[in-house]
């Protein structure tokens, strides 16, 4: 007859693997209740039985070989769901075991009884039973019926020690490696605090009310001397140590006491002789012992850069004001000189070009004074001269940001100069909607970058090439920096012209 149903519960499996029993080598406990079973019964086995989903294995076994067989042989898988004990005086005589391998085989058992071992929740694991090879027609005794009911709990008894004593022994063994970890937790931040050149201390914060008033310091780091020149301050008051100290230093940290919201900030500690401080505050701990975290570096060495970088940017600033003051002069006086020189000269034309080249030599100059004479960018170029010729609407500029060298910005000023006014007599500027557009954009050549420079006209009169070669276009032929790299059309649509030099050049001259 098959096991019953109940050998595969859920829950009674699950309270059997909750033991850990399963597969554990012999423990003397459950050997010694073997053996008096065996003397209480007089039988020559004696087994304690678990009924797992597919088996049946014995934790401890007296005059029976195997340490466990499949539940087609288990007698103790009927015992599952007998209220007491299960008794069978003839294994041969009763449907559920006469055809049994161990009964109609070897070992040819003929008597069984078995005492179920239930757990608290009453789910039945197993029993404690005793065999015999020759029937018993009379069962058991009314005291051997006893002793193995009280065997059978005893059973039970030395599986909730061992379970708890697991339990325990798990417990014991997840607290030493917490305590490991915590351990080596600790050693991590205490070699991390000891080691970092950043100041950091714990303090606790001493409130009047809900008004921050004083903070005590509850630890420190090596560094935080060198980094505030407080010394031996662990322990004390930063009343005490500084009786002056900044209220907006306790309005700050207390905030952060109360709220827990951290902030970063600089400021200036004018009782530790002026230093600067970068400041990182959080809470830490209980929120009700008002204690905050301080990582801080003193930022003075970097904070009088800043100021000194500032005062000298001040005085160039007016050293170039002064500078452009006295270039303009000094522009102004060469015109008024060549005026005076030129005046008898008939032909006016020459005498305009010079001076209007003058003004445009002029307006470069206070592009590079505006960047200390350094470099100037492209596009503040463009807009600078060409501003003299044009309103916005004439004009359409587009290019990459790209800086000027002192010599190119003066070279590409008179470049645009001469087109502008080309433009104003002869091509596109003469119409009112007439349009100039510059273009400018970089070409790699090979790992070395190109300034490509583009004009062109639209709206104007069919552009013609000028039959002679005056100055205007000797310095168009010129290029960006004097070093050619100019290709001209004189198209239908107007004037073009592409203009083309080495990037570094560009920017180096």
């Amino acid at each position: 007859m098959p096991p019953p149903p109940y050998t595969t519960d859920a829950t009674r499996l699950a309270s059997l693997a909750s033991y850990d029993i399963l597969d554990t080598p012999p423990e003397q406990g459950f050997d010694d209740i073997v053996g008096l079973a065996c003397l209480l019964c007089e039988t020559p086995v004696a087994l304690v039985s678990l009924v797992a989903g597919n088996r049946q294995w014995f934790k401890a076994r007296i005059g029976f070989e195997p340490c466990e067989t499949d539940l087609d042989r288990s007698v103790c898988a009927h015992a599952l769901v007998e209220d007491d004990l299960l008794v069978i005086t003839d294994l041969r005589n009763d449907e559920r075991t006469r055809e049994n391998p161990l009964v109609t085989g070897e070992p040819h058992i003929r008597f069984y009884a078995g005492a179920p071992l239930r757990d608290v929740d009453g789910n039945v694991l197993g029993s404690l039973c005793v065999i015999d090879g020759t029937p018993r027609p009379g069962g058991l005794t009314a005291s051997q019926a006893d002793g193995l009911r009280a065997l059978a709990r005893q059973v039970m008894t030395q599986m909730h020690l061992r379970k708890a004593v697991l339990e325990r022994d798990t417990a014991m063994s997840r607290q030493k490696e917490g305590d490991r970890k915590r351990y080596e937790s600790e050693e991590q931040y205490r070699l991390l605090f000891e080691a970092i050149e950043d100041g950091f201390c714990i303090v606790e914060m001493k409130f009047d009310g809900d008004v921050p008033t004083d903070y005590r310091f509850v630890e420190i780091n090596p560094a935080f001397a060198t980094q505030t020149g407080l010394v031996d301050a662990q322990g004390k008051w930063m009343r005490d140590l500084a009786p002056n100290h900044e209220q907006h230093w306790f309005d700050i940290y207390g905030g952060v006491a109360l709220s827990g919201e951290p902030v970063r900030f600089e400021h200036v500690a004018k009782e530790l002789s002026e230093r600067w401080f970068d400041v990182h505050a959080f809470r830490v701990g209980d929120p009700n012992s008002h204690r905050v975290g301080i990582l801080f570096t003193d930022k003075s060495e970097r904070k009088e850069a800043e100021n000194l970088k500032w005062l000298a940017e001040e005085a160039q600033t007016v050293r170039n004001e002064e500078l452009s003051h006295r270039m303009k002069n000094t522009f102004a006086m060469v015109q008024a000189i060549a005026t005076q020189t030129l005046r008898s000269v008939a032909d006016r034309a020459p005498v305009g070009a010079f001076t209007d080249r003058l003004h445009a030599l002029s307006t470069a100059h206070d592009v590079l004074l505006q960047q200390s004479w350094s470099n100037a960018s492209l596009g503040d170029v463009v807009s600078a001269v060409l501003a003299n010729f044009m309103s916005a609407k004439n004009l359409a500029v587009d290019g990459p940001s790209v800086d000027l060298g002192p010599r190119a910005t003066l070279s590409i000023s008179l470049l645009l100069h001469e087109l502008a006014t080309n433009a104003t007599k002869y091509g596109s500027l003469l119409n009112p909607d007439g349009l100039v557009i510059v273009t400018w954009h970089l070409r790699d050549l090979g790992g070395e970058d190109e300034l490509v420079f583009n004009w062109k006209e639209k709206g104007g009169p069919p552009a013609v090439e000028p039959n002679g070669k005056g100055f205007g276009s000797k310095l168009i032929r010129m290029g960006l920096i004097g070093t050619g790299g100019v290709d001209v059309r004189f198209e239908p649509s107007g004037f073009e012209a592409e203009f083309h030099a080495p990037l570094a050049q560009v920017q180096m001259s």
